[in-house]
């Protein structure tokens, strides 16, 4: 897609699966289960959805996905269906490969948003079965890594609500190679990308958004992870501040019918890019083309 003089394109990890009942939080199953099927486990189907943008002079990566570093009973455990490592979706969607990448950017640290930061170096029995800095190695070797520096420390001292969440082998590598840069609450990596931290999923999560051409893309990350989550009452149980999220779905859903923006849903395992419209005294969710 043209994004005035960017392109972007939507750059699909793999499916995996979480609890339909913490994905929806309040909403009773009998309700969710009609627009996200759960399997005989409770699960519902979720993906990772990546933005890549090329502005010419740097090549940009939005989130890495959940990575490859998994053992066989963590795979099963959250419903890992991977086709091809993310290196070949990448190349796939953008022509571009690992080492082409320049800027990497994480909205924050949870491993299915940042388990692509980095590939195993040895095989995972290798480990002790446990992954650690040493046997993990960044995969964009010639790119900045960039997340917030509150959310980094929060990833460093997880508390026991979110610790399972943190996995520091998709961050530490980065900092023993010097690509790791801590940026404040807000920051603009490229002109028109801004990230803003906002309090919801959790303290330090940011938002992303990239005005070009006339044209405004944004990515809710875990706010709205899906497109079924943009009703008000449809917040995720994971949110450690919930009526915050809700604030903020109340005032930016509004915004995004009245000027048009191609709305990112990094979870949407069918239509991750959408446009949202206004369906009566609610808002719906279009797809648009990627």
């Amino acid at each position: 897609m043209e994004f005035g003089e960017y392109r972007v394109e939507v750059v699909p990890d793999t499916e995996f699966r979480l609890d339909g009942g913490a994905m929806f939080g309040v909403v009773p199953r009998v309700v969710w289960e009609q627009v996200s099927p759960p399997d005989d486990k409770n699960r519902v189907r979720l993906n990772m959805n990546c933005l890549f943008i090329d502005t010419g002079k740097d090549r940009v990566l939005i989130e890495t996905g959940i990575g490859e570093k998994w053992f066989a009973n963590e795979i099963e455990r959250f419903g890992i269906f991977r086709d091809n490592p993310f290196a070949d979706s990448l190349f796939e969607k953008t022509g571009c490969k690992p080492e082409d990448i320049t800027i990497v950017i994480n909205t924050h640290l949870h491993f299915d948003h940042s388990g692509g930061n980095t590939i195993s170096s040895e095989p995972p029995a290798s480990a002790g079965g446990e992954f650690v800095s040493e046997s993990s190695i960044p995969q964009f070797k010639n790119a900045r890594y960039l997340v917030s520096a509150r959310e980094l420390e929060h990833a460093e001292a997880p508390n026991e609500r979110d610790r399972a969440s943190y996995l520091p082998e998709n961050w530490r590598p980065m900092i023993e190679t010097g690509q790791l840069e801590p940026m404040p609450d807000d920051y603009e990596p490229i002109p028109g990308l801004k990230l803003q931290t906002v309090r919801g999923h959790s303290e330090t999560m940011q938002t992303w958004r990239l005005d070009r051409g006339g044209k405004t893309m944004y990515g809710f990350a875990d706010l709205i992870p899906t497109r079924h989550h943009v009703p008000l009452p449809w917040i995720m149980g994971y949110d450690l501040y919930p009526t915050e999220t809700l604030a903020f779905k109340k005032e930016m859903l509004p915004l995004a019918v009245e000027e048009r923006w191609f709305c990112l849903f990094y979870h949407d395992p069918e239509h991750p890019l959408c446009t949202l419209l206004r369906n009566g005294g609610s808002i719906a969710a279009v797809p648009a083309a990627c």
